[in-house]
């Protein structure tokens, strides 16, 4: 496990990096429904300003999580969606769950009490890494989109607060 590693605030003089990690998991084909990486504005305006985490090590980015809004509506200010990506050369070495346990303890200083996540059901490492952290499987999402053409199914996490909400 590694341990020779930070968790800091993503910048967005990091933002190359970040999406060369994201464009590794698009690559895998069971990481998102996405097949290319936004621009930084782009990307920034559809995230929370906070609750944005870089894992980085001898000064390079090798992971990052961050929240978006689930619903511009009110009654789900504190409900949002996690994404947490590893660059290939970092994974399974303990940067997600380091960066999970981050973005957990941060929402929760943001007043988010839902955390809620859809993975495909072929990664089972990052069910396994969601699972880990006290995300419980809430459903299974039969068809719920395309990727090149072809129907994907995804497993629904969610993580509740046991301190915002209570």
């Amino acid at each position: 496990m590694a341990t020779d590693f930070t968790i800091e605030p993503l910048r967005p003089e990091d933002w190359s990096a970040v999406r060369a990690i994201y464009l590794e998991g698009i690559a895998t084909g069971n990481a998102t429904f996405e097949t290319t990486a936004l621009e930084w504005d782009e990307w920034d305006a559809k995230h929370r300003p906070d609750c944005r985490l870089v894992a980085r090590q001898n000064g390079l980015v090798i992971g990052w999580t961050a929240l978006s809004p689930v619903s511009s509506r009110c009654v789900y200010a504190g409900v949002a969606e996690e994404s947490v990506y590893i660059a290939a050369s970092a994974r399974g070495q303990g940067v997600g769950k380091a960066l999970l346990n981050a973005v957990i303890a941060e929402s929760e200083q943001a007043g988010i009490w839902t955390i809620q996540t859809g993975i495909f059901p072929e990664n089972t490492a990052s069910i396994a890494l969601h699972k880990a952290v006290g995300f419980r499987e809430v459903g299974y999402r039969e068809r719920i989109g395309q990727l090149h053409g072809v129907w994907r199914d995804t497993v629904f996490l969610e993580r509740r607060s046991r301190v915002v909400g209570n």
